[in-house]
């Protein structure tokens, strides 16, 4: 497979230099690149295995420049890619080769912090810890915590419903954010949500989080913000084996507890993590559990003494608790560098995202070694034990022959065992063009035809971000028949 992928199964038929003159029409001269050397930057998004240079890139500095944008594409039939920090792992904001990649990098401005009603009006290239850094002088803080956060947008984490390491116990982008609006391909103006406890109409709030550019451009984002606990403390429990490891997630939350945060990291992980970071992780493990408690300090108490009850009778083999705010951030730290640490270990890797019941975490774990030795590349493991959501990071080498091949299938195959678990592909990446085969996996040929009517109510011509997200049932009949041996079935019919 080519490096630089065809990211779109249509092809759009544009005059370049009619766009170019009616973009440059209403739009300052900086805010319009045309040049490759110029738009090569902009070639993909976190899953750089697949590039596409756009036909032209812009960068809109307000609402009405977004606005007029979108209008001149509609009329003139241009497929329009919304882009933010382009942190995404998924290719959800690579380039379409035949249209227009719309920048939001400039909307960053936030708006309005309401500490009354514990709310934040941003634009959506504002960066996820901007949010917690304005809101920390009234005692409040953005919860969702991507391991981007230093440089992922809130649009894109609207856009692709992002989670991070204390979505357990309060939730994804979806559950923190009340209130979107943005532009249609038309340039009309749309809302979803209220900035109340209540919209009239249809609830479609839910809709646009995690709808991956496929609806409406974001513009603006009025999101949660939560008091800052008086105390947390982080458990660190090590395992001597993945299983009781990946057992002891379920006991946990089978003993009524839900910590703040419940993360996992096989010993792949743990070795490239600790000489990074020196976070303090127990390198004899063959896995660690991460184990986050808040409230007010008999609460924590309370909960501590819970959890390491729970963890000492799964057969934990060694405990520790943070004594110290900074002691705490630095365990933190260690898993939240999980992605540049595999970095420094291997030129390339995928980092892969299903969901599957917790139940099933220590035998998916197993499985995954399985397919490592069936692949024969390394795979480093780290989740959202408490929520079931993987993240193996599959290491090659793109420079060898077949590698990125393995690695893709290596990845599949991570996928389609998440569904037959009762799991699901994404838990917060997003589905993009990385795993828009695998669709087919989880969905039947109806379901994913609801999707194409859903997306035609918003883009009736398919103009926003064509050929992510939902395949089209043509491709799904090619990938069941493959699947099957030759046999055009749905694989849930």
């Amino acid at each position: 497979m080519s490096m630089e992928t065809t990211v779109a199964e249509r092809r759009f038929t544009l005059d370049r230099q009619a766009l170019i003159a009616r973009l440059r029409a209403v739009l300052p001269a900086p805010a319009l690149l045309a040049e490759e050397e110029e738009m090569r930057p902009y070639d993909c998004d976190g899953l750089t295995a697949y590039r596409q240079l756009p036909l032209l890139v812009v960068l809109p500095e307000d609402e009405a420049q977004v606005q007029a944008i979108l209008r001149v594409c509609h009329e003139l039939q241009a497929p329009v890619v919304a882009r933010g920090a382009a942190t995404g792992l998924s290719g959800g904001a690579t380039p379409h080769r035949d249209g227009v990649l719309v920048s939001l990098a400039k909307l960053k401005k936030i708006i309005s912090v309401d500490p009354l009603a514990r709310t934040a009006v941003v634009q959506p290239g504002v960066r996820n810890l901007s949010v917690s850094e304005a809101a920390a002088p009234y005692g409040l803080y953005y919860a969702p915590d991507p391991s981007s956060q230093i440089a992922c947008t809130i649009g894109g984490n609207v856009a692709e419903n992002a989670g991070g390491v204390h979505c357990l116990k309060y939730g994804l982008t979806v559950h923190n954010v009340l209130r979107v609006r943005g532009l249609t391909i038309k340039g009309e103006i749309v809302e979803f949500g209220n900035a109340a406890l209540d919209a009239p109409g249809y609830d479609l709030l839910a809709l646009i989080n995690g709808s991956e550019g496929l609806l409406a451009v974001i513009t603006e984002v009025t999101v949660k913000l939560t008091p800052k606990p008086e105390l947390a403390q982080v458990v660190i429990a090590s395992f001597a084996d993945v299983r009781l490891a990946g057992d002891a997630v379920a006991s946990i939350i089978a003993a009524g507890i839900i910590p703040a945060g419940l993360e996992m990291m096989d010993k792949k992980a743990i070795h490239a993590v600790e000489p990074y970071v020196r976070a303090g992780y127990d390198m004899d493990a063959e896995a660690i559990l991460l184990c986050e408690s808040d409230g007010t300090p008999e609460e924590v108490a309370e909960e501590i003494a819970r959890m390491t009850a729970v963890l000492e009778a799964s057969g934990a083999a060694g405990i520790r608790v943070s004594q110290n705010e900074a002691e705490r951030l630095r365990f933190w730290a260690g898993r939240k560098a999980a992605f540049p640490a595999v970095g420094r270990l291997t030129p390339d890797y995928l980092c892969m995202d299903g969901t599957i019941p917790r139940k099933r975490l220590a035998e998916m774990l197993e499985a995954i070694n399985a397919l490592s030795e069936k692949y024969a590349l390394r795979c480093a493991n780290v989740f959202h034990a408490g929520d079931g959501n993987l993240h193996p990071l599959i290491m090659y080498d793109a420079n060898q022959p077949g590698q990125f091949e393995r690695a893709a299938a290596f990845g599949a195959e991570i996928l389609e065992r998440s569904v037959r678990f009762g799991g699901t592909i994404t838990g917060e990446h997003g589905v993009g063009i990385e795993k828009i085969d695998i669709m087919a996996e989880q969905f039947t040929l109806a379901e994913i035809g609801a999707f194409h009517r859903l997306k035609a109510a918003f883009d009736e011509n398919g103009l926003l971000n064509p050929g992510k997200g939902v395949p089209t049932l043509a491709r799904c009949r090619e990938y069941t028949q493959a699947r099957a041996g030759g046999a055009a079935t749905s694989p849930r019919s």
